[in-house]
């Protein structure tokens, strides 16, 4: 049995080792990248334009594109919220977490935010990324251990939109990092209780991930291998945060000449 499974994880592309697979959700899995990055540029843009009216500066908006990347992609809430207005020398208090939209705390833009993306979830609906549910079918047919490890508290919203929540054994999401106080991306704990709970060590386990922080959390937990899936036209920064290897689409793992892994 141990042996089909070291050849089947090596006909994924995987090394031999890997028994189990932990997937980013949003940017791998889903699309929901893109709902995310908007909802945080509208209520960062909002803040940003109060706050310019009251101190008297210029307003200078939230970019899509290097601001996300850099500051908010693939962290938890408050800790995005938090980089992102330190970079504009901005510091705010913590705040609880029922404060509401317009309170001038981390947890108010941060409860923003949240409503927006279960607004546009249920106005777009969810879908997973072709190649990527090819890939997980796979993994499942092979019989690799799956988990999501997902910085966003709206994760089984997603997986449960997306068609993907039985494809799962474990879910380490927001929602878990706040009740088991684990270290956010790219902090390595919240993929490391992940490998735990399926009971596999991190060497034995691979990490898909689209975000500088999270390749980099794959990275300082010392797990087999750590796959970035570029959709942004950042593989060069992937690559500089820890990944072994970078693809488009996790497609490209099944294809023969993809199966050149570490061991």
């Amino acid at each position: 049995m141990a042996e089909a499974r070291r050849h089947r994880a090596v006909e994924l592309g995987l090394p031999a080792t890997i028994r189990a697979c932990l997937f980013d959700l949003d940017g791998v899995l889903t699309s929901t990248a893109e709902l995310h990055a908007q909802a945080w540029k509208a209520c960062f843009d909002r803040y940003l334009a109060r706050r310019a009216e009251q101190v008297g500066v210029a307003f200078r908006p939230f970019d899509l594109v290097s601001d996300y990347d850099a500051y908010v992609d693939g962290k938890p809430r408050l800790d995005g919220a938090r980089s992102f207005l330190r970079s504009r020398g901005i510091d705010l208090p913590e705040g609880s977490s029922t404060d509401p939209e317009d309170a001038e705390t981390l947890w108010a833009i941060a409860n923003a935010k949240t409503a927006l993306v279960e607004s546009l979830i249920a106005e777009q609906g969810v879908r997973p990324y072709p190649g990527s549910a090819r890939f997980l079918q796979a993994v499942v047919a092979a019989g690799l251990k799956t988990a999501v490890v997902s910085s966003s508290a709206n994760a089984a919203a997603v997986l449960s939109a997306a068609g993907l929540a039985t494809a799962f054994e474990v879910v380490v999401d927001g929602r878990d990092i706040a009740r088991r106080h684990l270290a956010g991306k790219p902090a390595p704990d919240t993929f490391l209780a992940a490998a735990a709970d399926l009971r596999v060590t991190p060497g034995q386990a691979a990490v898909f991930e689209d975000s500088q922080a999270g390749v980099a959390a794959g990275r300082a937990g010392h797990f087999g291998l750590v796959v970035g899936v570029d959709r942004s036209g950042q593989a060069d920064a992937l690559r500089a945060a820890g990944a072994d290897l970078v693809v488009a689409d996790l497609t490209e793992l099944l294809e023969p000449r993809s199966q050149q892994v570490p061991e």
